[in-house]
């Protein structure tokens, strides 16, 4: 025991330290798109962040009420969960190479001895003991009952099981983040998903309008066909218009169908047995705290999926390095073996036996050097890998918040537009009336006004979901401080990982 405990404390670990590869973050207090003038700013004071159920932003009861079944629901974040929990198993899987394996084999073994010789079977000795032999000669039968225990132990001496534990660590850390990424997905396709509902629902109300307004446009074109004061070609063309419009504001339910069997499908219920209540909702997006672009790698959870992917190849070049040295293992079994079932267990009948070996490979035709280089190139691409996550959080939170400023100043100036078309509408509409102008002058202030209608819904559902997609380019209400350490991620999973799901 003295010279198994002096040989590990010679242990060591193989392999590269992990240290965390520099990034490519901006260096300015705020991020480029954030300083737009226009009607929508983000959140003061810059440093704010967004917290937990990040929706409620909105103001939305009804969208608040979806978006809490997702964890209990969603089949897609329960597939990332029990991915989650397969990564855990790996760990317990990994730990148990620190210890011994032990076995239990009881056996019975009948032979007959041949040509006068003598079939035997020898014991071992304890300390100053003496072997011992059981068995029939003359060609008797016989018969040998064992009962024993064996165990063997490779003590981890240079850091193969530590590497093996560490990654299997880091890939659970990156697990429990792509769940948290996962969740963060279905919670913003969700959320874009309802205003786009509701955007459907204004747009509907619009088109019902329009078909009321027509209606009566037509009307007064069918009076004065029938008291000719205009042609029947006016009329026809009135028609066309008032059906025209019916046949848009049909069409639009198609849309609006396939977004709510979406949302059914996103809640992890039947799209049959699902619907939501037609509620006509366009409005301004909130202000929201954007914070600051150095705070951006500790809130997206892909980006700490990468950085945690980066520590697991590490972790690996140093199990390819620990196959450059000797594998140490001990073995050692004891137990009762007698030639009759009656003294098996008696004294007389112990065996035992020590043994420890040493391996170590001579040639392997380059096996070795081979999975170091090909465990180093895996951590690289991982860097790079990592680097470009970086880059693609930080190119997402200045699209969206093009997106959202410049959206805004766009339907100020749609609502210019519809006003001015609204006018042109009315004053068309009133030449008409009184014979001054033919109705095709009419029916192309129709269309015009329509379009332009059309055009300011589009760009508010257009503001509502990009306002979603920035908050789910800044992470979400998710933080770093949330990932699990590797102490946590490997205690058992009945307590922790369980309440991550929730």
């Amino acid at each position: 025991m003295r010279t198994l405990a002096l040989v590990m404390a010679a242990a060591c670990t193989v392999g590269p330290k992990y240290e965390l590869p520099s990034a490519p973050v901006p260096h300015g207090p705020d991020y480029k798109e954030a300083g737009r003038v226009g009607p929508w700013r983000v959140a003061s004071p810059s440093d704010a962040m967004l917290r937990g159920a990040w929706w409620k932003i909105f103001h939305e009861p009804e969208l608040d009420a979806l978006e809490a079944r997702i964890d209990l629901d969603n089949q897609t974040v329960k597939q990332a969960f029990e991915n989650f929990m397969a990564a855990r198993a790996q760990i317990r899987a990994a730990r148990a190479q620190y210890y011994p394996t032990v076995s239990l084999a009881p056996g019975v073994t009948t032979g007959r001895g041949g040509g006068g010789s003598t079939s035997t079977f020898t014991t071992g000795s304890f300390s100053g003991g003496s072997g011992a032999a059981v068995g029939f000669g003359g060609g008797g039968r016989f018969t040998t009952y064992s009962a024993p225990v064996e165990a063997s132990w490779a003590p981890d001496l240079f850091g193969r099981v530590r590497n093996a534990v560490h990654e299997a660590q880091y890939n659970a850390q990156v697990s429990a983040a792509d769940l948290e990424n996962q969740r963060l997905l279905e919670q913003a396709t969700l959320a874009q998903t309802y205003f786009e509902i509701r955007g459907q629902d204004a747009l509907q109300e619009l088109l019902d309008q329009t078909v009321v307004a027509d209606t009566q446009v037509f009307e007064l074109a069918r009076w004065r066909f029938s008291t000719g004061v205009d042609t029947e070609i006016a009329q026809v063309q009135a028609e066309q218009t008032l059906q025209t419009a019916r046949v848009q504001a049909t069409n639009a339910a198609v849309l609006r169908a396939q977004l709510e069997h979406a949302v059914a499908t996103l809640i992890g219920v039947p799209a049959s047995s699902f619907s939501l209540p037609k509620r006509a909702m366009l409005a301004a997006p909130p202000a929201i705290p954007v914070g600051t672009p150095s705070r951006l790698l500790e809130r997206r959870p892909d980006i700490a999926a990468a950085e945690r992917g980066m520590a697991a190849a590490n972790a690996a070049v140093g199990v390819a390095y620990a196959a450059y040295y000797p594998d140490i293992t001990l073995s050692a079994s004891a137990g009762f073996a007698s030639g009759a079932i009656t003294s098996l267990f008696s004294w007389p009948s112990r065996v035992w036996s020590l043994g420890a070996n040493l391996a170590e490979i001579v040639f392997d035709g380059g096996a070795r050097g081979a999975a170091v280089d090909l465990a180093k190139a895996q951590y690289n691409a991982a860097v790079a890998s990592y680097r470009q996550t970086v880059l693609a959080a930080f190119q997402q939170v200045e699209d969206q918040l093009a997106a959202t400023s410049i959206l805004a100043v766009e339907i100020e100036q749609q609502h210019k537009d519809v006003e001015l078309a609204q006018r042109a509408f009315e004053l068309e509409q009133a030449r008409y009336t009184s014979g001054i102008d033919p109705y095709i002058d009419l029916m192309q202030q129709q269309a015009l006004l329509l379009a332009a209608r059309q055009t300011m819904v589009t760009l508010q559902i257009q503001q509502m979901t990009s306002a979603v997609a920035l908050v789910e380019a800044l992470g979400g209400g998710w933080d770093k401080s949330s990932l699990p350490t590797p102490g946590d991620i490997s205690k058992s999973p009945a307590s922790s990982a369980r309440a991550m799901a929730h």
